[in-house]
């Protein structure tokens, strides 16, 4: 009854000066909902990355044939014959920790289309174990196994993008697509994505979807490559939970020095270093827009010590007024407490609408992905609730050292 009677009190002094009240809030509004907003982007844009990475496969490495001028590349092909199947097959044999790989070879696709329509976009042969390793879906169909490998079947896969040109009328199953020279019959058809970005990090993604796949055997048996091309395009090896990505990029880059002659003909890319990269950015992202954030806490903070101070100025007859009647010093500090603490509690609740409100505003008009923080709204509260009680201190303390007679005497 005793808390009861002292909250209600408060409450009735804060909106006895309600614009003043007003007013002093807007600091800790500002603050906890800027905190909120800001944490919630660098959640957003993590996860994000996180979901962007992992179509990549954050478990891959992947290495890149280079494209050289004709002449630098037969420099280069005294030395190395270019990326191989022979790379993955000896990384997997030899290095413990790469489990599996996959390998993929682009054609140079001049012609590509089907009895309904024309695509644009560019044929590939691929290894089985391809699919499995990039995290692709499928929305109908079959993925390409062992068995079209052996028999050089002349079956296809269709991006989403490419089965939506090859096939408006969406019958792409069982239909046969003209790829250069060759016929093939469509076997299956991917599920698009969802990405929100076309890129990261430079990295172009869902570039699957503009693609039709093939056979690995089938591409090299009957689409042959020029002399000087690499015999593959790139491989993905897939490295074992308890390998440090970094560490097996190292040892993998030792054994193609080796295998190429110490000819640097190929790219790596390691997804989980990206991730790591994008994670440490973010970090130092977050940490400096929770500093702006936490000045305008602070700043709200130094406000309520403001008002408070002017509030005990104000009060000073009915401060000697309740000495003289009974009321102690820790009355007098509890209840200016408990109104500067009761300004940052409010002020703390509005500001997580606000966040929130920010939060959604800010994603809405720049696109940016937006995951909502538990911890970023009980952090920025308990920051704001903090503040109001250390700024409020001083001035309940200045207020209950006040001297009741001269209180009384105070015009």
């Amino acid at each position: 009854m005793k808390y009861l009677m002292l909250l209600l009190d408060t409450l009735e002094e804060l909106r006895q000066h309600a614009l003043r009240t007003f007013l002093t809030l807007l600091g800790m509004i500002f603050g906890v909902g800027a905190v909120i907003a800001m944490l919630n982007i660098g959640a957003g844009a993590e996860r994000e990355a996180l979901r962007m990475i992992d179509s990549m496969g954050l478990r891959n490495l992947i290495i890149n044939a280079r494209e050289f001028e004709q002449e630098a590349l037969q420099e280069q092909r005294k030395h190395s014959r270019g990326l191989s199947l022979r790379d993955g097959e000896i990384a997997t044999t030899s290095l413990p920790f790469v489990s599996d790989f996959a390998a993929q070879r682009k054609l140079d696709t001049y012609e590509l289309f089907s009895l309904s329509g024309r695509s644009d976009g560019e044929a590939v042969g691929v290894s089985a174990s391809y699919f499995e390793l990039s995290k692709l879906d499928l929305a109908d169909g079959r993925v390409l196994n062992d068995e079209d490998e052996r028999h050089l079947a002349q079956v296809a896969l269709l991006g989403a993008n490419t089965a939506a040109q090859l096939f408006p009328l969406g019958d792409a199953l069982g239909q046969n697509i003209k790829i250069n020279h060759l016929w093939f019959k469509v076997v299956g058809v991917l599920q698009a994505p969802f990405l929100s970005k076309e890129e990261f990090q430079g990295i172009k993604l869902g570039g699957e979807q503009n693609q039709v796949f093939i056979p690995l055997q089938t591409a090299m048996r009957k689409f042959p490559a020029e002399w000087l091309d690499s015999e593959i395009s790139s491989l993905k090896l897939k490295i074992s939970e308890d390998t440090d990505p970094m560490v097996a990029a190292k040892a993998i880059n030792r054994l193609l020095e080796q295998r190429h002659n110490q000819i640097d003909d190929y790219d790596m890319l390691v997804p989980a270093a990206l991730l790591a990269q994008q994670k440490q950015t973010q970090q130092i992202f977050n940490i400096v827009m929770s500093c702006v954030a936490g000045i305008s806490l602070l700043v709200g903070g130094i406000g309520i010590m403001n008002i408070m101070l002017a509030t005990v100025l104000e009060r000073t007859t009915e401060i000697g007024l309740l000495r003289a009647v009974g009321a102690t010093c820790r009355d007098i500090r509890v209840q200016f407490v408990a109104e500067s603490l009761t300004i940052s509690i409010v002020g703390g609740l509005l500001g997580i609408l606000f966040g929130i409100g920010l939060s959604e505003v800010i994603a809405l008009f720049s696109g940016w992905a937006v995951s909502w923080s538990l911890a970023a709204i009980i952090l920025s509260f308990s920051i704001c609730t903090a503040i109001g009680l250390g700024f409020g201190i001083y001035p309940a303390v200045k207020a209950s050292q006040l001297d009741p007679i001269e209180a009384l005497q105070h015009n």
